[in-house]
């Protein structure tokens, strides 16, 4: 049960520090990330909020993965759930600076960029199951062989392209992000010695078998 215990602190710990990546990013002032301009984008072309919009592709996509084979585990629920809520968080304690002028604001984008592949390690590596997007990366990585960062790329640029066509608000940072944030998790799982390959995620399903039998046991 301790082991379980761990994996999960590790999970929240995951996505607190995705959402602290993410939040940098915000605060540079550079621009929106892809999935952010995508959100925005579809908020404008419909009756609905940003964080709701986001909501609403997650569940699209982790749709997709599972069509795509991906296992959907109690870690993909919970990064739709708390992704938005640690954000939220962030942002209402208001412990990240704004970024002021091009130099500064860049220097916060690339570390966001970092910060937010660790954070992507972290909760991935726990095999709780990806959040719907970066389920979507270890899927295409799978089925295509291609690297990760090259998958994480085509997928970035490719969001970002649908979201700045409906509206979504795009800038340097966009591009920065859209660019190299495949690099950095690439980089980020070799410095970790984590091939996202071999990952195997545990589905619900078999997370309420694995407590029935450790109740029972008790």
């Amino acid at each position: 049960m301790k082991k379980e215990v761990l994996k999960y602190l590790k999970l929240f710990l995951g996505l607190f520090v995705c959402s602290l990546g993410i939040i940098i990013i915000i605060k540079s002032d550079l621009g929106f990330s892809p999935w952010d301009v995508l959100h925005q984008g579809i908020s404008k072309v419909s009756s609905i909020t940003i964080g709701q919009a986001s909501i609403f592709v997650g569940l699209i996509v982790i749709t997709l993965d599972f069509f795509l084979g991906e296992r959907i585990g109690s870690g993909s629920i919970l990064n739709i759930i708390f992704l938005g809520t640690f954000m939220d968080l962030i942002l209402y304690l208001d412990i990240v600076p704004q970024g002021t002028g091009i130099t500064v604001g860049i220097f916060m984008m690339f570390l966001g960029i970092f910060i937010l592949s660790v954070g992507c390690y972290l909760y991935i590596s726990t095999g709780l199951g990806c959040g719907p997007r970066d389920a979507l990366m270890v899927a295409l990585t799978k089925k295509t062989k291609l690297p990760v960062g090259t998958v994480r790329n085509i997928i970035e640029i490719s969001v970002l392209g649908a979201g700045y066509l409906m509206g979504g608000y795009a800038g340097v940072g966009t591009v920065i992000t859209a660019l190299f944030t495949g690099s950095f998790i690439q980089g980020v799982f070799k410095l970790f010695k984590f091939d996202v390959k071999s990952v195997v995620h545990r589905d619900i399903k078999s997370e309420v078998i694995s407590l029935k039998r450790y109740l029972a046991d008790k």
